[in-house]
């Protein structure tokens, strides 16, 4: 009936357009109202590959988030030898890592955070009764507030202030993964709180000092503190100023410092009532004659020294570690041995790596572990060489190393691994 009414003069196409018009315009401006808020309150940064795959800042400053994934993917061939010859090989391909990570400030930049999580099945792995048997996703979440110039507070579950091969992140090795060193030794991850101080000087000389107080168990666990608790303290000396771009936590000389750079460290940890066979780390030293498999506990101490120095193309590391209990030998209520003991000894680490053109690096390393006659474990000595390609830095290589393995002075074991970084 409104086609019978319309503009002689108008065709019907005409006229349909202009009802159309008429109709949805409305709807347009309310729509545009509504979004217009959003659009508002969050800025998007234009980033680039290597620094995040998204960033936001709120337009009104009150907070900020990144988001960064990274994956490794790896090739294993591990061979044992018998005598001088390889007996046997196996071989695996697999995700080492597969992570999301966040992080920014909330409220004000002096507040900052970091949200990690492990994907991967070794990211997640570890599931037990005091994980309430969940799959352990957290790595990092913490909060960090500087509340005053030099000083930061830090609350939740992070990093240690440990040895440095540890706290060094897994996507900035030089190697393709960490030394036995730190596989027995490492204080790794735990929840709890921590204080850290910087002090600058007027020669350019620079310390840092770190205090935690933690649950002592390692990450994730939900039951409660089932032990005692974790106290370290870690002091840095830098004598010659601080690293490029905190190059101090990143293995390989990928920032070419013009003059040497030097961290020299020495950290001191004790677990009182520690639960565990390898301090926070390890298995539970559980008595199963107890009533609800009651724990063994006995305090436990681990010492570090070690050091980073870069200069141009060369990189240099070195770890010194020792872990010593106080009863090491888990007793049973009649006296008798559990059969659970803590793993105590020493180890060193040295590390090596140099640039041979702009973008590829060979780096060598050697490790020496002794334990205890009663910790039940083989002293071993393990030898690498290593190819890096950084086709973008860390944030994009190829790698490859090859370890020889002595074990109370017999070779046992040939490994060969190769694989990629990517980290957006």
């Amino acid at each position: 009936m409104a086609y019978l009414f319309r503009d002689r003069k108008e065709t019907k196409m005409q006229y349909l357009i202009k009802n159309l018009f008429y109709k949805t315009t409305p709807l347009l401006l309310i729509l545009m109202n509504s979004i217009a808020p959003l659009k508002a309150q969050t800025y998007v940064d234009q980033t680039s590959f290597g620094k995040g795959l998204l960033n936001y800042v709120a337009s009104d400053s009150t907070f900020s988030v990144k988001f960064a994934p990274r994956m490794q993917g790896r090739y294993e061939l591990n061979s044992a030898i018998n005598g001088n010859e390889l007996s046997s090989s196996d071989h695996s391909f697999l995700i080492r890592r597969a992570r999301f990570k966040f992080d920014g400030w909330a409220y004000s930049p002096n507040v900052k955070y970091k949200m990690e999580f492990g994907l991967s099945n070794n990211d997640m792995s570890g599931a037990n009764k005091y994980t309430k048997g969940a799959p352990r996703y957290i790595l990092d979440a913490v909060i960090m507030w500087k509340f005053a110039k030099g000083w930061e507070f830090w609350a939740g579950q992070t990093k240690m202030p440990g040895n440095v091969e540890r706290v060094v992140s897994s996507g900035n090795l030089q190697l393709i993964d960490r030394s036995l060193l730190n596989k027995q030794f490492t204080l790794d991850r735990d929840m709890g709180v921590q204080l850290r101080h910087t002090t600058k000087f007027r020669n350019g000389m620079m310390t840092r000092e770190k205090f935690a107080i933690t649950q002592g168990e390692g990450r994730n666990i939900t039951t409660g503190n089932e032990g005692g608790l974790q106290y370290t303290a870690r002091v840095e000396w830098f004598p010659f100023g601080a690293f490029h771009k905190k190059g101090d936590y990143i293995q390989a000389a990928t920032y070419r410092e013009s003059k040497p750079k030097l961290m020299l460290t020495y950290t001191y940890n004790l677990n009182q009532d520690g639960v565990k066979t390898r301090s926070a780390m390890g298995s539970y030293m559980e008595l199963l004659n107890y009533v609800n498999s009651n724990l063994y506990r006995t305090d436990i101490t681990t010492q570090f020294v070690d050091g980073m120095f870069k200069y141009k193309g060369i990189s240099g590391m070195f770890e010194w570690a020792r872990r010593r209990s106080v009863n090491p030998i888990a007793l049973d209520a009649f006296g008798l041995p559990s059969g659970d003991v803590v793993v105590d000894g020493d180890a060193l680490n040295l590390q090596m790596g140099v640039f041979v053109s702009k973008k590829v690096e060979l780096a060598a390393r050697y490790t020496q572990v002794q334990f205890e006659p009663y910790a039940g474990m083989k002293n071993a000595n393990q030898y690498t060489i290593g190819w890096s390609k950084y086709v973008q830095g860390h944030k994009l290589k190829v790698q490859a190393d090859l370890s020889y393995t002595v074990q109370e002075g017999i070779a046992t074991g040939l490994l060969f691994r190769t694989g990629f970084d990517l980290h957006f």
